[in-house]
């Protein structure tokens, strides 16, 4: 967190590292094949991207999209798919939910994966 300008950016990053940590196998399950550049990779990023932002309105964080490179390649993305956006806020959404309940140790999910993935 030392490294940041603003602390509360290293907490809007996190977010967004843990919710790609989601898309694993044993987790949720999402395509991460894409390599950098692809619209695969470029989709996973917007996934991430709008999981943090979940996850930050939940936490009371506010939200920030930092990268104008990722931007580009997520209007590709959505250019070719109208459907794109849906399906990302869809994933998103469960990504958020994923690690949110990982908060919560009464939960199914509840273990101390939330705070090993940053």
């Amino acid at each position: 967190p030392q490294a940041y300008f603003e602390p509360i950016n290293w907490h809007r990053t996190a977010l967004h590292e843990c919710s790609h940590a989601t898309g694993h196998e044993t987790r949720l399950n999402r395509d991460q094949s894409g390599s950098f550049g692809s619209k695969k990779y470029a989709f996973e990023e917007l996934v991430a991207e709008m999981s943090a932002a979940f996850l930050c309105a939940s936490l009371g964080i506010v939200p920030t999209v930092r990268h104008a490179d990722y931007l580009a390649s997520w209007l590709q993305v959505l250019r070719e798919d109208n459907r794109a956006i849906v399906r990302a806020a869809s994933q998103g959404s469960k990504s958020a939910d994923y690690l949110l309940a990982g908060l919560n140790p009464a939960t199914e999910a509840g273990s101390m994966e939330v705070a090993s993935c940053a």
